[in-house]
């Protein structure tokens, strides 16, 4: 049977979710989570249906694509798909070609499984290498000891946010991350998606004073099951608030939240140049795993 690309309408995305979270494994490299299409839900349904690509032969989702903006696809593989010459060939020939739709004319970016064949074939078309970036991986066979770790500041408070308190998580969310657009709507949208059945949002609360409680950091986890790693997207620190171990408090959080969940191990993946983080996810008790390149290919002389 041929390997057919496909746009699934809203009724479908709940089959790209289950792929994504049957293919996690914490033996494989980092890789597109149904995380990441929770965290793109909060621009609603129609428009993550919109952005999804899917490729299937014989009816079996092969391969799962997020398109992350017009200009970047993120792309991961069934495990026993990824060397398989067919679809290799048949998703390069797709993110090739803009009348494909998948990705436009101009420059463009692929990310998929540092293993997958893909790789190999797009290096071969001439797609170079772009900057790094640092997966980071926490192993939770063992309970989070937030008492301990949180200390010498015990006054940090986490709680779980919920529709009444969407309004704190978006605005935490706004002033952690410049062009953020987040908002309680939106917050609504990414929990009413497939996804969130498995997830939280957390916000870390210090004392204000008189009587009042600042929400200085905040992060959304994603589960994928039991026994699956699970991971955070995004985790953010409230501008005015850097600086004072907050973004290892909630990093800390998730990672008791994500073992609550059933999750295996909790993942995250930042900019490589972005060294504050990687060292925030490190004193967290994150592992820093072998960098990962996206493939690009510059736009073409008319």
């Amino acid at each position: 049977m041929a390997v057919v690309l496909g746009t699934p309408g809203v009724d479908a995305l709940g089959e790209a979710v289950a792929a994504l979270r049957e293919w996690q494994d914490d033996r494989a490299p980092v890789q597109l989570h149904p995380g990441d299409l929770g965290w793109f839900w909060r621009f609603g349904a129609e428009a993550t249906a919109a952005a999804v690509r899917t490729w299937r032969r014989d009816g079996r989702i092969l391969a799962v694509g997020l398109l992350d903006g017009a200009d970047l696809l993120r792309l991961t593989i069934a495990p026993d798909a990824r060397r398989d010459e067919e679809l290799a060939r048949r998703l390069v020939e797709a993110v090739a070609d803009p009348e494909r739709g998948v990705l436009p004319a101009g420059r463009v970016s692929v990310e998929a499984p540092a293993d997958a064949l893909v790789q190999d074939l797009l290096a071969e078309a001439g797609w170079d290498v772009a900057a790094p970036w640092t997966p980071l991986r926490r192993d939770l066979a063992e309970p989070v000891d937030l008492a301990a770790d949180l200390a010498p500041d015990p006054g940090v408070r986490v709680e779980v946010v919920g529709p009444e308190r969407a309004h704190v998580r978006a605005a935490v969310q706004r002033a952690a991350f410049d062009t953020s657009t987040f908002t309680a709507e939106r917050w609504r949208a990414m929990a009413a998606g497939p996804a969130y059945a498995d997830a939280r949002c957390l916000v870390a609360l210090v004392d204000g004073g008189h009587e009042r409680r600042d929400a200085v950091a905040a992060v959304t986890v994603w589960s994928a099951g039991p026994g699956r790693p699970g991971l955070l997207e995004p985790m953010g620190v409230h501008r005015d608030h850097r600086g004072r171990g907050y973004g290892r408090a909630i990093t800390l959080a998730a990672a008791a939240a994500l073992r609550e969940l059933g999750a295996s191990s909790a993942i995250v993946c930042t900019p490589s140049a972005n060294a504050g983080a990687v060292a925030t996810y490190a004193s967290a008790g994150f592992r820093a795993l072998p960098e990962v390149r996206d493939r690009y290919r510059e736009a073409r002389s008319k």
